[in-house]
């Protein structure tokens, strides 16, 4: 079924329902001479314009396309939030194989759309965007970031993503065993890429024990020929059943945490830098039935998007450092108010995050 517009029912009635929708704006724009069909959702500007990066993805349809713009771009909102910026969220997705479709002029173009919201929307790098690919969106808008150090911008993120995550994961510490430390601990690291070598690094210089898994080989001979002490396991699925695992850090793909995983999981804390880890509402309350404490995953990946944002005032890494530092706080605050409210850690983020986006659109 489609409204007089071609658009489908079930996307409208998800754009204009409370829960899931609540979207400020979402640009549809095309650009024939290059192929481009792109969505550009902004969720939320109550705390400041939309931040949030572009997915460029063979979506298998459009309505497949504008939910997950919608799904993302409320998602920027809660992290942005809770990392304590000055920014709403947004996301954008470019259909197509970016393989195949991506060129200078499909940027360019897609960068003139972003241009003419006039700074309610800051893109930046998602799956299949690039800082290179930010560098030529950047020729036709101010409003993208993620730039490389050579044009004005602050380059890879997944340094500091992976500070956050560890910071997150000391704070998950402190508040389950009383030492923000890893010391002895053993922590399991389940895609070790960008931002799960980075993560790695600092586990062994806390002094913890290392387990990887990761899909590619050549990702895990990186680490063992710095770290040979590290141990690897041959999947994600023997990995969360490992006796004696004290850390789960799903670091790879979203859903990580589902009704097949949570019932194996062994450790005691998941803290880790992967998207939307929770495959459905209400496996948070799965993790909180058998006593696992999760660290929300949007509040301590936020250290890329930490980032990027300081990348509109000029970039400082010891700046963003220090802000990156305070997801520590942030995350011992959600403990707090989960065992206050009697609620799961991700309820309690979501609840925060709601509260400071209420507040700043009464002030």
């Amino acid at each position: 079924m489609t409204d007089v517009t071609g658009a489908s029912a079930d996307v409208l009635h998800t754009l204009f329902r409370s829960d899931q929708g609540g979207h400020e704006q979402v640009v549809l724009c095309q650009d024939r001479a290059t192929g481009l069909r792109a969505v550009i959702a902004i969720h939320s500007t109550a705390l400041g314009p939309a931040l949030g990066g572009t997915r460029f993805y063979p979506y298998a349809s459009e309505a497949e396309a504008i939910a997950d713009a919608l799904n993302l771009s409320r998602g920027m909102s809660y992290k942005n939030a809770m990392a304590g910026l000055d920014h709403g969220g947004g996301k954008a997705v470019i259909m197509g194989d970016p393989e195949t479709l991506k060129s200078e002029e499909l940027l360019l173009a897609y960068g003139r759309f972003v241009d003419s919201l006039g700074g309610r929307y800051v893109t930046a790098c998602d799956v299949g965007t690039y800082v290179a690919d930010m560098d030529v969106v950047a020729r036709s808008t101010r409003w993208a970031t993620g730039r490389s150090p050579e044009n004005g911008g602050a380059g890879d993120s997944s340094v500091l993503t992976a500070y956050g995550v560890f910071q997150g994961m000391r704070a998950s510490a402190r508040h389950l065993w009383g030492e923000a430390s890893l010391s002895g601990r053993t922590v399991g690291v389940a895609g070790v890429g960008k931002v799960g070598h980075h993560l790695v690094n600092h586990l062994l210089e806390d002094g913890a024990e290392v387990v990887i898994t990761d899909v590619r080989p050549e990702s895990v001979q990186r680490i063992l020929a710095r770290n040979p002490q590290v141990t690897t396991v041959a999947d994600t699925d023997v990995l969360i059943g490992l006796p004696g695992l004290d850390v789960y850090a799903p670091c790879a793909l979203g859903g990580a945490l589902n009704d097949d995983s949570v019932p194996r999981l062994t450790a005691r804390i998941v803290c880790g830098a992967a998207n939307n880890q929770l495959a459905h509402p209400g496996v948070e309350k799965d993790l909180a039935d058998r006593q696992i404490l999760y660290a929300p995953d949007y509040v301590v990946n936020a250290g890329g998007v930490i980032q990027v944002a300081d990348e509109l005032h000029g970039f400082d890494f010891d700046r963003c450092k220090a802000k990156a530092a305070k997801i520590y706080d942030t995350t011992l605050a959600i403990f707090a108010r989960a065992k206050e409210d009697g609620i799961p850690p991700a309820a309690a983020a979501d609840r925060i995050a709601e509260q400071r986006m209420a507040e700043a659109r009464r002030s």
